[in-house]
């Protein structure tokens, strides 16, 4: 009897003891979830973007959304807010480098130059002054957007819906230019490569474009190119440019794209029968191409580019020059591969060169 008391106890003492190891075991479990579970929604809530910085889902919900301001942005602002300013309705993804931006709408625009790996000295505030300045003309009442595909061919390729001409405009019935930004035919570098040039180009009395053009490779680039010529042509009376001696402009990519247009011209990329340009601007490009009839240029790179080898340009220079083509070579030391305007290296002041080329070349 004894023995059988003794068991039992031991036995309700061991099931007591199983019990409250049970309880401690689920406890923890419980804690730990709930730490999982904490982990997983700060980890949800928080991503980055391509600059590499961590971002707030909470400001990602925002991206969609119109911004309500007419007026300037400044390097405070974000991508997102020059997607979502009302004067680029319609149109305003085109303003930056790739066919989709989304993983940059929470960049601040003074990190916008981690929209352009393949540009240098980029300056924000020279960024922002064009596109404020684009603001300014659309809150002037001024259009300065204008599509050269129509909708069905549009339809036909989806890709041609990331193209169009950005206008500057000089003096009314002023010659045209158009300007080809670069970034390797994988992105367009408008902001930096385009408008502020195409703003100074303007500023000079002439009138400027900047084409966005199908990103993918140099033939559908140059097929842009050309087409968007043609249509200026067919509409210059409305655009106000004079269809007389234009030039195209190109930096890198875009310096291909120039280039081939003054080679071959526009007809050989289905622009139909036009002139040549009576100049070509070639920054910073490999490209080795000439001949007898290559439109009057004007070349420039800097010594320490690390992407155009300074000595193929030079070659290039030569053997147009040996064809009897009207050559302006500026060379620069220090500014690097994409330097846009050079503003604070010594290729600062190259583009009003580059614009008196082509005036000496504009016929009265």
């Amino acid at each position: 009897m004894n023995y059988v008391m003794k068991f039992i106890r031991s036995s309700g003492k061991k099931r007591y003891l199983s019990h409250r190891r049970l309880k401690s075991v689920m406890l923890i479990f419980s804690y730990n979830s709930i730490l999982v579970l904490l982990l997983a929604i700060i980890l949800s809530c928080t991503t980055k973007d391509k600059s590499g910085k961590e971002l707030n889902t909470s400001e990602l919900e925002h991206v969609g959304e119109n911004v309500e301001m007419d007026g300037h942005l400044t390097t405070s602002n974000y991508v997102r807010d020059i997607v979502n300013h009302p004067a680029f309705k319609g149109f305003s993804d085109l303003l930056l480098p790739f066919d989709n931006n989304s993983g940059y709408y929470n960049t601040r625009l003074s990190d916008v130059a981690s929209l352009m790996p393949y540009h240098g000295h980029i300056h924000p505030e020279v960024v922002i002054d064009a596109v404020n300045h684009m603001i300014d003309e659309v809150n002037g009442g001024k259009k300065i957007f204008y599509d050269f595909y129509t909708d069905e061919q549009k339809q036909q390729d989806s890709g041609k819906r990331n193209t169009g001409l950005f206008f500057f405009r000089g003096k009314p019935g002023a010659p045209f230019a158009i300007v080809c930004p670069g970034g390797g035919f994988s992105y367009v570098g408008s902001l930096h490569e385009g408008f502020p040039l195409a703003k100074r180009i303007s500023e000079l009395g002439l009138n400027a474009f900047v084409i966005r053009y199908r990103i993918g490779g140099e033939q559908r680039a140059t097929e842009d190119l050309a087409v968007a010529i043609a249509y200026v042509f067919r509409n210059a009376e409305a655009l106000g440019v004079s269809i007389k001696d234009y030039s195209v402009w190109g930096g890198s990519a875009g310096a291909r794209m120039a280039g081939d247009i003054a080679l071959n011209g526009v007809s050989a990329y289905g622009g139909g029968s036009l002139p040549k340009p009576a100049t070509a601007v070639i920054a910073y490009t490999g490209q080795s191409s000439y001949s007898k009839d290559f439109s009057p240029a004007f070349i420039t790179v800097a010594a320490n580019d690390g992407i155009a080898n300074i000595n193929t340009v030079e070659r290039r220079v030569t053997d147009l020059k040996n064809a009897g083509v009207d050559v302006e070579y500026c060379r620069y030391e220090n500014a690097g591969h994409g330097f846009g305007l050079g503003t604070g290296t010594d290729a600062e002041g190259w583009l009003d060169l580059a614009v008196q080329f082509w005036q000496r070349h504009i016929k009265d």
